[in-house]
């Protein structure tokens, strides 16, 4: 997905993912050329060819999320992190380091072990001369999807005047990790601050197929729903059905304590935006659509090809035949509007020594 969102501009020289299923999925898109399927710390420099301008790295996210065990850089699947680091430094030692980085994961990442594996990835990046900085940037600035998530873009040469400066997306956690880091690093600090994108026009309903060709849950399934909401949540749905009006909802199901226990909750958001898209695993439900219209009440999952809309992905870009499958790699990914926001704004005129482009 990112190198959807980078355009066909860009040329692609290599490509690197352990799972078979996104593997399989980049070659449905993109070619086997440049793709090598597997353990990251399996790959040596004398696999990489030439000099980038860039290197992209999504490591896997469950040891940042707040949500999980925060294991951190040094945990389980993270750990690819590391592997792709070897690689940058082997490349630095032969003179073909690329000339800009991009880091991308959950927002955790500011904040694991107390801002200390941010601490450790600033520094592995000062150490081979980068100078860096983060945004935390939201995918509902340009999708109609909330996703938040943080981009560290590493640089070798200044950036241009005008790309710096206070901007929309250093968040507090991002000035809080930047503050967090000791005096040599916040030398090598960047505030980078891009033009703001245009406001978003689309809403949830607007990526959504006609309700005539969707899979509708049995009305039973969906006052189970209903009856798993708390009363806050309840009270919205039945003011949206009293007013007769057609509206669209996203719905997930989450482990809440009450009382001392363990509930089961349906949770409801009519502000135009799905939740968060997740891979359907590990104790994440999928997410549930709730039309009401007319009065009336129905259900039904959020759809493999829908999900991949709110990743800003075209309809002819080829997923998985499963919708499990589908949503277990786009829950994954980035969303491509993001990164093409991130190349146009700083990466190409950084690269390539120009001012920042105008605000839309």
């Amino acid at each position: 997905m990112a190198r959807a969102g980078l355009g066909a501009h860009w040329r692609c020289a290599f490509a690197n993912d352990f799972d078979p299923l996104k593997t399989a999925t980049y070659v449905a898109n993109w070619g086997e050329t440049h793709l090598r399927p597997g353990d990251v710390w399996a790959l040596g420099p004398q696999d990489l060819p030439g000099r980038a301008d860039l290197a992209w790295a999504s490591s896997p996210c469950q040891d940042f999320s707040l949500a999980g065990a925060r294991a951190g850089l040094e945990g389980g699947r993270s750990s690819a992190f590391w592997g792709f680091w070897r690689l940058i430094q082997a490349l630095g030692r032969e003179g073909r380091a690329p000339r800009a980085i991009v880091i991308e994961n959950v927002t955790g990442l500011l904040s694991s072990k107390a801002g200390a594996d941010f601490t450790a990835l600033c520094a592995a990046l000062a150490d081979e001369g980068y100078r860096f900085g983060a945004l935390e940037i939201d995918a509902s600035a340009f999708l109609p999807q909330s996703r938040p998530r943080v981009f560290v873009l590493a640089v070798r040469q200044a950036p241009p005047i005008g790309l710096t400066g206070e901007g929309p997306f250093q968040s507090r956690a991002v000035r809080a990790a930047r503050e967090r880091l000791p005096p040599h690093l916040r030398a090598a600090w960047i505030d980078w601050g891009p033009a703001p994108p245009a406001a978003r026009n689309s809403r949830l309903a607007d990526v959504l197929e006609p309700d005539a060709d969707a899979l509708w849950r049995s009305p039973a399934q969906t006052r189970a729903l209903l009856a798993q909401m708390n009363p806050a949540h309840l009270a919205q749905v039945q003011a949206a059905l009293a007013s007769g009006e057609r509206r669209v909802g996203a719905v997930y199901r989450r482990i809440r304590i009450e009382d001392g226990r363990r509930v089961q909750r349906a949770e409801v958001r009519f502000d135009g935006l799905a939740g968060c898209l997740r891979t359907p695993r590990g104790g994440s439900s999928r997410q549930i659509l709730l039309v009401l219209d007319r009065g009336q009440a129905k259900s039904r999952l959020l759809s493999g090809r829908e999900g991949a809309r709110l990743m800003g992905l075209p309809d002819d870009y080829v997923l998985p035949r499963t919708a499990t499958g589908a949503l277990h790699v786009i829950g994954d990914g980035v969303a491509a509007p993001v990164v093409r926001f991130l190349a146009e704004r700083l990466i190409e005129p950084t690269l390539a020594g120009a001012p920042a482009l105008a605000a839309e």
